[in-house]
């Protein structure tokens, strides 16, 4: 064996060390995604957790094609494949963790049933969600659509009975609390919802089924890192027993663990 390999192997190996020995930098949403990382930070002594929270300017994605971080984990599946369509990347999912129930709230009526005609009900504005949105409302018979499956996508234009006449706002989805001072309602999704001071369980008039759910949150690597001892650690403390137990008892049913 030349000195010119050896010398290589070397390298290699140390590049491989200094890979796994490294700190694992994971993008997440601050509510409840970097609480949950920060728990598992506390309870798994043996991984070298860095939590980066995202803010509306940062494109969890985009981070991890460029390498900036190693994982994200904020979102559900749908918007992911969604996010490599847009991004012409390919991403992998390596551990499913919980599901945030959309929810139906409003500082203007007690009860769906107190919805009056023409009411404006703020919807999220990117293409899963607002979906999400628009079944929610199905679900709760205020509107018709023409599928009643909730993993096809649909549109406002996929309405077929709007008997109350309500008129869809669509809104950046960060921004949906803030919508409820003027909208008769709005559909949040669970993590602004919590980082608005709503409790879902209590708080919203409807909230979506946790059963046969598609829009579980997941953590989301590269194909390339999806083997990396770390990532492997972590996926297995965010599907772990603990971890689930730490959701029920932390959110109270507004978050719900996939693994109980």
């Amino acid at each position: 064996m030349t000195k010119k390999v050896i010398a290589t192997l070397v390298l290699l190996s140390a590049v491989s060390t200094y890979a796994s020995a490294a700190a694992l930098r994971v993008a997440a949403d601050a509510v409840p995604h970097s609480e949950i990382l920060n728990h598992i930070k506390e309870t798994d002594k043996h991984l070298d957790l860095k939590v980066i929270e995202l803010n509306g300017n940062l494109n969890a994605n985009e981070l991890l094609a460029r390498g900036d971080v190693d994982a994200n984990y904020f979102q559900h599946v749908p918007y992911l494949r969604d996010q490599e369509k847009a991004l012409g990347e390919k991403f992998a999912v390596v551990a499913t963790v919980h599901i945030e129930p959309l929810g139906i709230y409003s500082h203007k009526v007690k009860s769906l049933k107190d919805l009056p005609d023409g009411a404006q009900v703020a919807v999220p504005n990117n293409v899963t969600n607002l979906s999400r949105a628009l079944y929610l409302l199905q679900a709760n018979g205020l509107i018709k659509l023409k599928s009643s499956s909730a993993t096809t996508l649909v549109t406002v234009a996929d309405i077929s009975a709007n008997p109350q006449h309500l008129k869809i706002i669509e809104v950046d989805a960060a921004q949906l609390p803030r919508a409820l001072d003027d909208a008769q309602l709005a559909i949040i999704n669970g993590n602004y919802a919590l980082q608005a001071g709503l409790t879902p369980s209590k708080d919203a008039l409807a909230l979506e089924q946790a059963k046969d759910n598609p829009y579980a949150n997941v953590l989301v690597t590269t194909p390339k890192l999806a083997h990396d001892p770390r990532i492997i650690e972590l996926a297995k403390d965010l599907e772990s027993k603990q971890t689930a137990e730490f959701i029920n008892q932390h959110y109270k049913g507004s978050v719900i663990p996939v693994h109980q």
